[in-house]
């Protein structure tokens, strides 16, 4: 299987390469549109501001073939920022369309009931039944990393992955056939993060 982690040149990449090389999957980076040719599943983690990410995609040429890739429905995993941009648009970066894959806006947490803001570190996650293909052989609920200012307000709840809770109730990933996105990020969380990327990889297989 042909994994390509897309690299926009943010964000320390050598985890998730390393991630999927310790469950006996070898990926390489894809840096130009040329990249996607010949790939079987595209793995998008990130780091970074909403618009920022949009606007170095762009600047690559890597926009259109990501557009592409998810309008075709091909297998897509995404990690924090790689969740972040399926949607509509961001309270983040004001004016920046998303890839507009799933409906909903992308919230910033406000500081209430004395939240940190980032919300960093481990936190349960509640899997929903409809997505257990991909949590497969995995506890529910499960403790997974999250480092992030913002979530998506999911409008179609019935994409839901999993929930997580920080202040108020929030989804912490979807699913379709072909594409899982998540907020957490697998590559820092461990055995449960492994085992989530190896039960990715047999749903893709």
């Amino acid at each position: 299987m042909n994994l390509g982690v897309l690299d926009y040149g943010a964000g320390n990449l050598r985890s998730v390469l390393n991630a999927f090389t310790a469950i006996g999957h070898e990926a390489k980076l894809v840096t130009e549109p040329q990249g996607f040719e010949g790939l079987d599943v595209l793995v998008f983690p990130g780091q970074g501001a909403f618009g920022d990410s949009v606007r170095i995609l762009k600047e690559r040429l890597l926009w259109d073939p990501l557009k592409e890739w998810l309008k075709a429905e091909r297998p897509y995993l995404g990690f924090c920022l790689g969740y972040q941009l399926l949607f509509e648009a961001s309270e983040e970066s004001p004016g920046v369309e998303g890839l507009g894959v799933a409906p909903g806006i992308v919230r910033k947490f406000l500081p209430e009931h004395g939240l940190k803001i980032p919300h960093m570190g481990w936190n349960q996650v509640h899997w929903e039944e409809r997505g257990a293909q991909w949590w497969k052989g995995l506890p529910n609920p499960a403790h997974l990393y999250y480092v992030h200012s913002y979530y998506p307000d999911v409008a179609d709840t019935s994409l839901a992955l999993c929930r997580t809770t920080y202040g108020s109730d929030f989804i912490g990933g979807i699913c379709k056939d072909n594409l899982m996105a998540v907020q957490f990020h697998p590559e820092k969380s461990q055995d449960i993060g492994l085992n989530l990327l190896r039960n990715a990889v047999s749903v893709f297989s």
